[in-house]
């Protein structure tokens, strides 16, 4: 048997490669829509990817299930679990619908399925055997977003982002349940799951790739409640703020998308800006100069993360970046399944647009005279009531645009994020908005408290 995962730390999201060696079949498993690798690895190894499975309907991540369907002449197993409003449509006709306790058998390697509801209700997992190997012992569980290392899937997406009301208990319930049925497993049976750290699909996931069944057993807290009603309430409580394209993710990855090709984007420096603008320069860069209206998300591991927030699904995107980067961005925008990328701005000829800066005050400054100032914090709901200062008022700073701000357009605002990366994004949303008197506390939250004590 040949196994492989796929780390995308851009949006901590894991995929898997299965093939049975005598056969040369493969499957994916929860595949990204950017199919490249898979292919590069399948022709390497001498693989035909004849199956494409999918644990559930994501929400955080472009689904490449479609695609890699049609690429690769495979055929795709998807669930037939859980609520009759949330099916998959637009599939092959050849797609196969799972049920609990159905099998895939990818040659001599064996997939068994289990409902596993909870993070969504149609959500299922792969048991593996290795039945090439003589093996009748299961090797491991594709979790999906059922179990995490270190945590399991949040049960509420359905209700923030696809607005079905009631949605966060059933899904507490069920998890409850689902996870009642990992107790009848070996303790060696390794878990894979579909996230690590990073992802906003649980609030405490660990970094480790992969573990067990016996160490989660041990180890994690949602193994520690017996009582129903506390865990729906540990579940429920704190959960990081879904990014505002999950809305999207939801939708699309129901109903299908065009499939994903490379294109030509011009670049140039046009009399009119087509669009959105991003500003995909360092925040240090930003702020000295920077069209008004313009978001400034840089182009690190953290773009899709808080890029997120701000696109605008409906509109063509104008970045100002190093045009090199066309390809991988186009990809990344990809995989959170936005196509519409039109202009590239060179950086060294962005210049031209500048209408606009704004003010860094370091943490020493700002606390020598800070009780009567308007301060806006722009963490996360966690953070903020982990600790804040008293006078601050609250706002995440992916929901600037449209949430009432505070404040008047006129007041000299101070802001402040944890670090001060988040704060950088907020400042450049903020002027969008019309307020031209922010200032931006250069070390956050962090810095704050470190002068304080």
């Amino acid at each position: 048997m040949f196994f492989k995962q796929f780390f995308d730390k851009k949006l901590a999201q894991t995929s898997y490669m299965v093939a049975c060696q005598k056969t040369k079949e493969a499957i994916l498993i929860d595949p990204k829509r950017v199919l490249d690798e898979y292919a590069e690895v399948a022709n390497a190894e001498g693989f035909d990817i004849t199956h494409i499975a999918e644990t559930h309907i994501h929400a955080d991540f472009a689904s490449g299930l479609r695609d890699a369907a049609k690429r690769f002449n495979a055929t795709a197993y998807v669930s037939d679990e859980g609520d009759e409003d949330w099916k998959y449509e637009n599939m092959p006709e050849n797609t196969v619908y799972l049920k609990d306790g159905g099998v895939i058998n990818v040659g001599n390697v064996e997939l068994k399925v289990i409902h596993t509801p909870g993070h969504t209700p149609e959500s299922i997992s792969f048991i593996l055997t290795d039945r090439g190997a003589g093996s009748d012992e299961p090797m491991g569980i594709f979790t999906g977003d059922f179990l995490f290392v270190g945590d399991i899937g949040r049960p509420d997406l359905l209700e923030e982002t696809a607005q079905m009301e009631g949605t966060t208990e059933e899904g507490a319930e069920a998890m409850f349940d689902s996870l009642k049925k990992m107790n009848q497993y070996p303790e060696f049976m390794q878990v894979w799951p579909g996230h690590g750290a990073g992802s906003a699909c649980g609030k405490s996931l660990g970094a480790v790739p992969l573990s067990t069944v016996g160490y989660e057993l041990r180890n994690n807290w949602v193994f520690n409640y017996d009582d129903k009603d506390a865990f729906i309430k540990e579940l429920t409580s704190d959960q990081p703020e879904p990014p505002s394209y999950f809305a999207q993710m939801k939708k699309v990855n129901r109903e299908g998308l065009l499939e994903f090709k490379v294109k030509d984007i011009e670049v140039g420096t046009p009399q009119e800006i087509p669009g959105q603008l991003f500003d995909l320069r360092s925040k240090e860069e930003f702020k000295k100069g920077f069209k008004n209206g313009a978001v400034n998300i840089p182009y690190n591991d953290k773009f899709l993360q808080f890029a997120g927030w701000y696109i605008d699904y409906d509109q063509p995107m104008t970045v100002i970046a190093d045009p090199k980067d066309s390809r991988t961005l186009q990809e990344d925008l990809a995989s959170i399944g936005y196509d519409k990328l039109q202009l590239i701005i060179p950086i060294e000829k962005a210049e031209q647009y500048f209408d606009d800066a704004y003010e860094n005050v370091s943490a020493e400054e700002f606390v020598s005279n800070f009780e009567d100032k308007n301060i806006l914090d722009v963490r996360s709901v966690s953070e903020y009531n982990s600790g804040s200062l008293e006078n601050a008022h609250h706002l995440h700073f992916g929901q600037l645009d449209e949430k009432e701000v505070p404040f008047d357009r006129d007041d000299t605002v101070y802001v402040h994020c944890q670090s001060g990366v988040r704060s950088a994004i907020a400042m450049s949303a903020l002027k969008a908005r019309g307020y031209e008197n922010v200032v931006n506390i250069k070390d956050g939250y962090a810095g704050i408290t470190q002068v304080m004590q």
